[in-house]
């Protein structure tokens, strides 16, 4: 059976702006699937993405209004990390970029969570946790 992938769309305002604040956090992009309305940033290769929609072009996908993010949250996407050290790294990276810090890093003992927000207004939250450490029973 072929592995899964994962598109996630999300709306941008300027593009060129979107693709340096990203790189500024290490990801890439492939060619193949970027252009002057899109960028296909690699999230992990083969199986997950996240497809950068200038506005305009995005509208093209949907007849629903597109979230202002400075008043709503349309999503929370949520990224797995290899370590604390990785967590608390990208969130520095977002926010030396331009990104915002949404709220304080989160630690549970089992799980370790901080996040930021984007230049364009969308969450991003990142966990590691850690399978030395024994989730809470309820």
């Amino acid at each position: 059976m072929a592995t899964k992938q994962i598109f996630v769309n999300l709306p941008v305002k300027d593009l060129d702006k979107t693709k340096a604040f990203f790189a500024a956090l290490g990801y890439t992009f492939n060619p193949q699937f970027t252009d002057a309305n899109a960028a296909c940033m690699v999230v992990q290769k083969d199986s997950i993405h996240v497809m950068l929609l200038v506005e305009p072009f995005f509208k093209t996908f949907t007849t629903k209004a597109i979230a202002d993010t400075g008043k709503t949250t349309e999503v929370l996407l949520c990224l797995s990390c290899e370590s604390r050290a990785e967590v608390d790294d990208l969130v520095a990276k977002a926010k030396a970029a331009g990104g915002t810090i949404a709220r304080e890093p989160q630690d549970y003992g089992f799980m370790y969570g901080h996040g930021f927000q984007d230049i364009d207004g969308h969450l991003w939250e990142l966990v590691f946790m850690d399978p030395n450490v024994e989730m809470p029973k309820q």
